[in-house]
């Protein structure tokens, strides 16, 4: 039996994970969570095999959280679950701790071998990222670039180009507007943006680098 936590800021989506997982006998839904603190308030209460992670919460999220829960549950597998088809994230996450990364475009059946496999100690990429992946780490590491970013200034890049303001980046993180501003700073010297609209524009290439790969 794999007894699992689902972790997602959206309750349609948590409903509609456990209808899926309901179907499946051997998996059992042990509890669920809206935000990092809930999370780590569920794993303290109820022991389980595998923890199913959205990386985008309020609060304390994303590689941020992986690293602590990964520090505290060292053999707890954890499978990311993503809206994002990005391979330079779903690095991030693996390298945080994580042992699975798969996006929310799978089909169910996909994501039920992905928590098997998970489950039972091996690693999981999403296939639409293997490629990119392999590719990515043929490359030299770079000074600039999104290879370049710590964790937290990725981190505040995705929310910025997902349209969040500061203050709205500050009180999602949990974190002071003058840090946002000066990770802000960091991560646009580093990506040679010199604008919000560059930051915007990179963002809309990598969908549309999603985009071509699906219909290819």
């Amino acid at each position: 039996m794999i007894d699992l936590i689902i972790a997602d800021d959206h309750t349609i989506m948590r409903e509609g994970l456990k209808r899926l997982f309901e179907l499946d006998k051997e998996i059992r839904i042990i509890a669920e969570a809206a935000n990092g603190t809930q999370t780590l308030e569920q794993l303290r209460n109820f022991p389980v095999n595998l923890l199913l992670l959205d990386i985008s919460m309020p609060g304390l999220s994303g590689e941020a959280l992986i690293s602590r829960i990964h520090h505290q549950y060292p053999t707890l597998p954890i499978l990311v679950l993503s809206m994002h088809c990005d391979p330079q994230l779903a690095i991030r996450v693996l390298r945080a701790g994580a042992t699975g990364y798969i996006t929310k475009s799978q089909p169910p059946e996909t994501l039920i071998s992905a928590v098997r496999k998970v489950e039972s100690g091996a690693r999981y990429i999403d296939p639409e990222l293997l490629e990119q992946i392999a590719l990515s780490s043929l490359k030299p590491v770079s000074r600039c670039g999104p290879d370049s970013l710590t964790n937290r200034e990725f981190q505040i890049m995705r929310l910025l180009a997902d349209g969040l303001s500061v203050n709205k980046v500050a009180q999602q993180l949990m974190i002071s507007n003058k840090t946002v501003s000066t990770h802000k700073i960091n991560l646009m010297e580093k990506m040679g943006f010199s604008s919000n609209a560059d930051l915007i524009k990179y963002a809309s290439g990598l969908e549309i680098g999603k985009s071509r790969s699906e219909k290819s």
